[in-house]
């Protein structure tokens, strides 16, 4: 079985990659085909994480899981929006770019922070089988969700987020 922080840090670094990828795409089309499926993948990963390790880490997490939980609320609410503006535009218009630079920075903070904090929490306080039962439900969440597939990628509140899973 796969451990969740295991999957977690996978498509992190596909995000990376993904990134790097738009710094070498050409034209419209080019930059259209890299950064569709990129954001995509941000958006449904932000929903895998709010559906199956959130919940766990604000109950098992240590005493700085609620604050750890709503500002990755808080950070996956900055990428969709900059995703959602980044639709409003012309893919390397100075608009489309200005929205696409805007979910990199924000992105790039976020793994840093989930990656130095939560997930390192989550490890420290959790049993490897618990990890893999949750791994389990990642892949099978991003399985029953292809391409995003009911999924409505809609900001949360924080706050509401971690009272509703304490």
């Amino acid at each position: 079985m796969e451990d969740i922080t295991a999957l977690i840090l996978e498509d992190h670094a596909a995000f990376r990659r993904g990134f790097a990828r738009l710094d070498d795409a050409r034209g419209e089309a080019a930059l259209r085909a890299v950064w569709e499926p990129l954001a995509l993948h941000l958006d449904i990963h932000a929903e895998a994480e709010e559906a199956i390790l959130y919940p766990y880490l604000v109950r098992h997490g240590d005493a700085g899981a609620g604050e750890e939980t709503d500002d990755a609320i808080g950070d996956h609410n900055k990428i969709r929006d900059a995703i959602a503006e980044s639709k409003r535009h012309v893919p390397g218009t100075d608009g489309w770019w200005a929205a696409v630079w805007q979910a990199r920075r924000e992105n790039t903070a976020h793994l840093a922070e989930e990656e130095d904090g939560a997930l390192a929490d989550f490890r420290r306080n959790s049993s490897p089988e618990l990890r893999a039962e949750l791994g389990a439900r990642w892949l099978t969440f991003y399985g029953e969700h292809p391409g995003g597939r009911d999924l409505a990628f809609q900001d949360k509140d924080p706050k509401e987020y971690v009272r509703e899973h304490r």
